[in-house]
């Protein structure tokens, strides 16, 4: 009886420690994706690892579950033997009809878009410019995290604790819902690496 009380309680806090956050997908396999170029991503000790030998398009790997209010945390690192590669985290997006295209927010990676909102395929452009100092703890060859807020209109961006976007959408016209995929962008070789994908839905 002392035991089974013990293994509770500890499943309680554990339950409490996670915050309401959820794993985004198994962890094991693709399985819980939309793969559009077979070969480009894999799964290895746990990491979603996207690996592009210069390609001359966008690629994404596609969450089939959409999402429209939440809290995404997501650590990555970008291996760019020369420094112009890019990447990037879309969310509340959508496919683009006959194209490897997708429509949406994305949370920019590589470059000079390090920290920034991208409106992609949709307005093609920065939505907010992260400032220097939000980038301090900026480690371009390491492991970095950021943390995807949104709620209703109101999307924020964190990378390694620091607030780089605190964005309002003014316009009714653009979605408030839709899937999350992780990018590998057209032009020079690279590889990503994504670990300890996160989600809290929020209402």
């Amino acid at each position: 009886m002392r035991s089974a009380l013990l293994i509770l309680c500890a499943g309680v806090l554990l339950a409490q420690d996670s915050g309401g956050f959820k794993k985004l997908w198994n962890g094991k396999n693709l399985d819980d994706f939309i793969v559009d170029t077979p070969g480009l991503w894999s799964v290895n000790n746990g990491e979603i690892v996207g690996v592009s030998p210069g390609l001359k398009y966008n690629d994404f790997l596609r969450t089939k579950k959409h999402y429209r209010n939440f809290i995404l945390k997501v650590k990555f690192r970008m291996t760019d033997p020369t420094g112009k590669a890019n990447s990037g985290i879309q969310f509340r997006s959508k496919p683009m009809p006959g194209s490897h295209e997708v429509i949406g927010y994305q949370a920019d990676i590589g470059q000079q878009y390090w920290g920034c909102l991208y409106d992609e395929s949709r307005r093609r452009k920065v939505l907010v410019q992260a400032s220097a100092d939000s980038l301090a703890g900026l480690r371009k060859d390491g492991w970095n995290e950021y943390v995807i807020t949104a709620r209703g209109d109101h999307i924020t961006l964190e990378l390694n604790g620091r607030k780089t976007v605190d964005y309002t959408e003014t316009d009714p016209t653009v979605e408030d819902t839709g899937f999350i995929a992780l990018q590998l962008h057209g032009g020079p070789p690279l590889e990503m690496q994504f670990r300890d994908l996160l989600i809290k839905e929020l209402r």
